[in-house]
């Protein structure tokens, strides 16, 4: 199933593999809520293509719950939700955008009224950081993404191969990508890069099960998609040339930062 899913056999397939917690981080000031931050894994997509600009549903979901508690700044992250969409759940209409967007934001209310409040000082938050090189992928070539960019009157063929492009040669110069981690009390919230596949998030969570871990992915979108090992061999478009710019080897990479993050108290 993609992000919408007309078929009614397709949608009645399992939900498969996915983290079904919204979880959420809440800043207050005694009683007062300054901040709320929500994590939920899943493309942010029911219905789109229409040429204008649209939150979807995630964000309109964020939207009424800014209206409920509008004391409260109110940011929603993507989790790691590359291979994950709403299709069994979408059927496209137009209507079923608001279900979604209620359903998220009933789960938002959800974790914000199960809120467990514990006081912090300045010192109990705490950045961490891991750089990481990112294999790249072997179906980046250099010369063709070259001669592609030349092709500028073509924006479907130039764009992607600028991207590409600019991707492998920061790369080849040694950038490394940050892995970063807010720690404060038992709460972990990893940031991520890329697309990233809901293993990653699930993996994380398990390495440490005893504290709050949740995930923000997206954080930088130069390699695309990122798979797992495996997913690379089963194909399908999230893992293909034109959709991932990272090699299988990437999961190791990956799973060895997390879980030096997640290592300290």
């Amino acid at each position: 199933r993609y992000t919408t899913c007309a078929d009614p056999e397709l949608r009645a397939e399992p939900e498969g593999v996915i983290d079904p917690e919204l979880t959420m981080l809440t800043f207050w000031n005694g009683d007062t809520p300054l901040v709320v931050l929500s994590y939920y894994a899943c493309h942010p997509q029911s219905y789109y293509r229409m040429g204008i600009p649209s939150p979807d549903f995630p964000g309109i979901a964020r939207f009424i719950r800014q209206q409920s508690v509008p004391e409260a700044l109110h940011v929603h992250f993507n989790g790691a939700g590359g291979n994950i969409g709403a299709g069994k759940y979408n059927d496209g209409s137009r209507e079923n955008r608001m279900v979604l967007a209620q359903r998220l934001a009933d789960g938002m209310k959800q974790a914000f009224d199960g809120t467990k409040k514990f006081a912090v000082q300045s010192g109990d938050l705490r950045w961490s950081v891991v750089p990481v090189a990112l294999p790249v992928a072997k179906h980046l070539d250099e010369a063709k993404l070259i001669a592609d960019v030349a092709k500028g009157s073509v924006p479907p063929v130039a764009v992607p191969a600028a991207e590409r492009l600019a991707f492998l040669r920061r790369s080849k110069s040694g950038h490394k990508i940050d892995l970063v981690q807010l720690a404060i009390g038992d709460v972990r919230v990893l940031h991520m890069p890329g697309e990233l596949f809901v293993e990653y998030q699930l993996a994380a969570k398990q390495m440490r099960p005893k504290l709050n871990v949740t995930m923000a992915a997206y954080g930088d979108y130069g390699m695309f998609y990122i798979g797992t090992e495996r997913a690379y061999t089963e194909g399908g478009y999230e893992t293909e040339p034109r959709s991932s710019n990272v090699a299988p080897e990437v999961e190791t990479v990956l799973m060895q930062g997390i879980r030096k993050l997640l290592a300290g108290e």
